[in-house]
C-alpha cells in the first residue's frame, strides 16, 4: 500500500463587500475574503494539501491569480479539478483534517454544512473529512479580525487497481 501525505496553508485578508466563503459555504459576515477568486482559504489550503501529497505543485501553478479566467471563479472548482488530477494519478483521498483561525465570526453553526459539502467535492465520506474552528486570541492579524488562515492536511492511498 503506498500512503502520501500533503499539508496546506492559505490566508486571506477580510474587506468588505466580499462574500465570505469558507469550504465552499457562504458564512454571514459584515467582511468577506479578499482574492482574485471567490477567495475561499479553506479550499485552497485543501487544494494545496492534495497537490503536496503527490509534489505536484501548488494551487499557483495550476489556478493562477494573474489568469483572468479564474477571477471571481468559485474555488470549489480548484477542489474538483484537483480531485480529477489526484485520480488520474491514481490515488484516492483517505481523509482530511483542517483548521480555520477566524476571529469573528464564530463559524461553528457551519462546520457540519462545510464538512458535508467539501465531503460532497471530494467524493468521500463525511467521517472522513474534520473541519475545525479557532481563534488566535486576538492575536496577530486573524486576532485583530483583518484576515483568516486555514490549515489543511491530508492522507491519500494509491488505488489499488494502479499498484
Amino acid at each position: 500500500m503506498i500512503l502520501r501525505t500533503g499539508f496546506g496553508y492559505d490566508v486571506h485578508p477580510l474587506v468588505p463587500d466580499r462574500k465570505l466563503m469558507i469550504g465552499g459555504i457562504e458564512i454571514p459576515h459584515s467582511k468577506g475574503t479578499k482574492g482574485h477568486s471567490d477567495g475561499d482559504a479553506l479550499i485552497h489550503a485543501m487544494v494545496d494539501a492534495l497537490l503536496g501529497a503527490l509534489a505536484l505543485g501548488n494551487i499557483g501553478d495550476y489556478f493562477p491569480d494573474t489568469d483572468p479566467s479564474y477571477r471571481n471563479m468559485k474555488s470549489r472548482i480548484f477542489l474538483e479539478k484537483t480531485v480529477s488530477l489526484i485520480r488520474e494519478k491514481g490515488f484516492d483521498i483517505v481523509n482530511t483534517d483542517s483548521t480555520v483561525v477566524l476571529e469573528k465570526p464564530k463559524i461553528k453553526p457551519y462546520i457540519s454544512a462545510i464538512r458535508k459539502n467539501l465531503a460532497a467535492i471530494m467524493q468521500i465520506p463525511v467521517e472522513h473529512v474534520s473541519v475545525k474552528a479557532t481563534t488566535s486570541e486576538k492575536m496577530g492579524f486573524a486576532g485583530k479580525e483583518e484576515g483568516l488562515a486555514c490549515f489543511a492536511v491530508v492522507l491519500v492511498q494509491k488505488n489499488i487497481d494502479q499498484q
